[in-house]
């Protein structure tokens, strides 16, 4: 498996079981962040590849793909600096596609909303997966999740061009349900209107194509087969079949990605009907953990808030209203956060308005004046030495969203290689976006039907 590096290592020895979701004011003032042993922990992946929820939906064991349990081809886990210039690229690029839906500042050229699944340089940010299967019989493919994309894909035979995967490349001529989609079809219609069709033509098969903002591309035809989650199956489950890449794509080792987005192709929308219009996962503290992602998810005992939608589908909204520092609130105008802000499991830091992030970023400081300040490192400006130092307290720091719901974060989404793990985005009338660093251990509910984000405390 692929080494893992030291920012990686932090989290593992670092985590601990303090996150805490809810609705009032009980935040303790200091978290300890423990610096034991880089040793890694005995890893158990022999795990089900899914199991029935409690709900009635399914659940499907997620890795982080350069962990342990990891079923792609061993590779040398980018370095922190990497993982963050590619974290910026997605962040603007997401800032800018929604900002222009929105009809707000930042246009965005029409070569880059060919597709939500545009993520800037490559799906390097991307970093947790399942295993699912899809066919009949079905044939195992390992795929990224995204709450930013609509569109499933997985590389398909004949492929031209293709990268290497975990998994043999998906046959659609094994497969005894597979179908491809004709232009005629509603599905390529629908495709077509949400710009994400490849020039069809009348009497052929639908073609879909991915475009990413590096230039790089996936092209395939657009079908349907049967997917597999452990006992469970969704008929006539939509997706692209890749036949030809190009680019930084072909750089990447996974069988595919799974969109988990509000749009009408996601697998999220195209099993609500069967399994439920909810769905939740849990982002694991460190690659040596696992979490989990439940289709059709139970709805109750999480702190809700109100989820908000637009005219850019793919994306789950929700309304920051406050940042709390060592249980203090930080005194911060209300009108800093009225350009809301959404989930997503694709960018790794939060990004927040500057005026949000000076003020975190001065609280924090002054709850740390008994540690040495490093250099800034990459997008990370508030950094720290902590070298000799045991024990390391930090303050707390908690998420305020709309209608009273309270996310006090565990050490793992407060501190990451000694800095603290925020970022500013452009000016304060810019997106927010909230990140799976300060998402890590809870369990986070999209829960559609309800028009809710749920959060619950120490779920993985």
């Amino acid at each position: 498996m692929a080494s893992i590096p030291k920012f990686l290592l932090l989290l593992l020895c670092t985590y601990l079981h303090t996150l805490v979701a809810h609705g009032g004011d009980n935040l303790r003032s200091y978290k300890v962040l423990h610096a034991g042993s880089l040793k890694s922990a005995t890893v158990n992946c022999s795990q089900p590849k899914a199991v029935s929820s409690s709900s009635g939906g399914v659940t499907v064991p997620l890795h982080h793909r350069h962990g342990p349990c990891s079923p792609v081809p061993s590779t040398e886990a980018p370095t922190l600096e990497e993982m963050l210039r590619r974290d910026q690229f997605r962040a603007a690029y997401i800032t800018r596609k929604y900002s222009g839906v929105m009809g707000g500042a930042g246009d965005v050229e029409q070569s880059d909303v060919t597709v939500p699944t545009t993520l800037g340089t490559s799906l390097g940010t991307l970093e947790y997966l399942i295993t699912v299967g899809i066919g009949s019989p079905a044939m195992t493919q390992t795929m990224l999740i995204d709450t930013g994309s609509d569109v499933s894909w997985v590389q398909c035979k004949p492929c031209s061009q293709c990268h290497t995967q975990a998994d043999s490349l998906f046959d659609p001529s094994s497969s005894s349900t597979y179908s491809a989609f004709p232009c005629s079809s509603s599905a390529c219609t629908q495709l077509r209107q949400s710009q994400q069709g490849n020039g069809c033509s009348s009497g052929s098969q639908c073609q879909y194509i991915v475009k990413y903002g590096d230039g790089s591309s996936g092209t395939g035809t657009y079908s349907s087969d049967k997917l597999t989650l452990g006992s469970s199956s969704v008929s006539y489950f939509q997706f692209g079949c890749s036949q030809s890449e190009s680019g930084n794509l072909l750089e990447d080792q996974t069988d595919g990605l799974m969109g988990l987005g509000g749009g009408a192709q996601s697998l999220a929308t195209q099993t609500a009907g069967t399994l439920g219009k909810a769905f939740s996962y849990c982002l694991p503290p460190t690659p040596d953990s696992s979490g989990f992602l439940t289709l059709g998810a139970a709805t109750s005992g999480f702190a809700k808030t109100q989820m908000l939608r637009s005219s850019a589908p793919a994306y789950y909204g929700v309304l920051l209203e406050a940042i709390r520092v060592g249980g203090r609130q930080l005194n911060i105008p209300a009108s800093v956060f009225s350009a809301k802000s959404i989930m997503d499991s694709g960018t790794i830091i939060t990004r927040l308005p500057p005026t949000a992030y000076s003020a975190l970023s001065a609280a924090f400081k002054a709850g740390m004046k008994q540690y040495p300040p490093a250099q800034p490192m990459g997008i990370f400006d508030t950094c720290f030495n902590f070298s000799g130092q045991s024990p390391i307290n930090i303050p707390s720091v908690a998420l305020v969203f709309s209608g009273g719901v309270v996310v006090d974060l565990a050490t793992d989404g407060i501190i990451l290689d000694s800095c603290l793990a925020f970022a500013a985005n452009s000016d304060d009338s810019s997106l927010g976006i909230i990140g799976n660093v300060q998402q890590r251990t809870i369990e986070v509910l999209y829960d559609v039907g309800g028009g809710a984000v749920g959060f619950k405390a120490g779920a993985c």
